[in-house]
């Protein structure tokens, strides 16, 4: 018997879908629950419709996707654990802690199992990919530093930042003094 799919049935197809299925299946299970209706005319008609809105709520959910994916890559995200002198972690930081601290940090929910793969057990920085299903998988990068490195690195962090924003302040000054002088036959008159 043909039937029209109107939701999604396991390893038979998706709705929308015509399929041929064996008589009592559809007379039984797929027709009772309203996972499908029997293939006439009038629903051959409908299951386009079915179709196209199928498309264009892919296309929306795809577009969500890639929009998340942007909010969250090249974030950064820093944990203190207890570790070895070697480096290596008394424990790890596992999806769950990544997850968690990604909700905080951009107020963006991913599910755990959609980040990376293994828990982390060495300090450093690491890069997570986070898997959304979308042609891009956005990468977060995991700092992980020793308890008893945490002030030295918060201290080393504060200062590479404040030498990065006076280059950059220095670099505006240059380009002012740039845009204010004259240009005369290919010469720049101050």
């Amino acid at each position: 018997m043909k039937v029209i799919l109107l939701d999604y049935v396991f390893k038979h197809g998706v709705a929308g879908e015509v399929i041929d299925v064996a008589d009592g299946f559809a007379r039984n299970y797929l027709i009772p629950s309203g996972l499908a209706v029997k293939a006439t005319p009038a629903e051959m008609k409908r299951a386009t419709r079915l179709r196209e809105q199928a498309a264009a709520r892919r296309a929306a959910l795809e577009n969500q996707l890639n929009e998340l994916a942007r909010q969250i890559d090249g974030v950064e995200l820093v944990f203190s654990r207890r570790a070895a002198i070697t480096g290596k972690l008394f424990g790890s930081v596992t999806s769950q802690e990544i997850a968690d601290s990604l909700m905080e940090e951009t107020g963006v929910d991913i599910n755990r199992r959609r980040i990376g793969h293994q828990p982390l057990r060495e300090t450093g920085t690491h890069e997570v990919l986070v898997r959304l299903g979308n042609e891009t998988d956005p990468t977060i990068k995991v700092t992980i530093v020793a308890e008893q490195d945490m002030a030295a690195w918060l201290a080393e962090r504060d200062e590479a930042e404040g030498a990065r924003e006076d280059d950059e302040s220095a670099g505006e000054e240059t380009v002012e003094a740039v845009d204010t002088a004259e240009i005369v036959d290919g010469e720049t008159i101050s």
